[in-house]
């Protein structure tokens, strides 16, 4: 792990850029790439939030969002930290940016989840956005079984008595 922690460090100058492509795949995987890198200097937080500051796609946006909560996790900015939990609050955010934030805050913090995140997710974990996020390599790596990567974090983070869905809804055979 650290390997390749050292690797995409090094690579580093050759990702940057890659913030600023015309295609938001690109984009995200740049970001979720940058996310694991080593950022003493924050170079690589400072790139991440000046895109997200001018992205014009939401899930790009969710995904530099939640690059920068990985890096932040790694290395403390409670700054940041402050920044992602305005950010899921903030009513002028696309859901999907704030729906990021919520769960980048709940990694970040050990605080408990107050009312109003709650609302948030109720608000706008739908099953159509669910989907959509899915295209976000974190959220694609936290699926789980008969479940989509938003509704497992959700699950897991704010809900972990509820146990693992059946991959068959019907598991009972004839």
């Amino acid at each position: 792990m650290a390997a390749a922690r050292a690797a995409i460090t090094a690579g580093t100058p050759v990702l940057l850029p890659l913030l600023n492509d015309a295609d938001p795949t690109i984009r995200i995987d740049a970001a979720y790439a940058l996310a694991t890198a080593a950022d003493p200097d924050d170079k690589v937080r400072t790139a991440l939030t000046t895109r997200f500051a001018t992205e014009p796609d939401a899930i790009v946006r969710a995904a530099l969002l939640l690059a920068t909560a990985e890096i932040t996790r790694a290395e403390a900015d409670p700054p940041t930290v402050r920044w992602i939990g305005e950010l899921w609050q903030d009513r002028t955010q696309p859901p999907e940016v704030r729906l990021a934030a919520a769960i980048g805050w709940l990694c970040l913090t050990d605080e408990p989840a107050p009312q109003d995140l709650y609302q948030t997710i109720d608000t706008y974990a739908t099953d159509e956005r669910a989907l959509a996020m899915d295209a976000l390599p974190w959220m694609n790596a936290a699926a789980g079984t008969g479940e989509s990567g938003l509704r497992r974090c959700i699950r897991c983070m704010l809900h972990p008595e509820e146990p693992e869905p059946l991959d068959d809804p019907w598991p009972f055979s004839i």
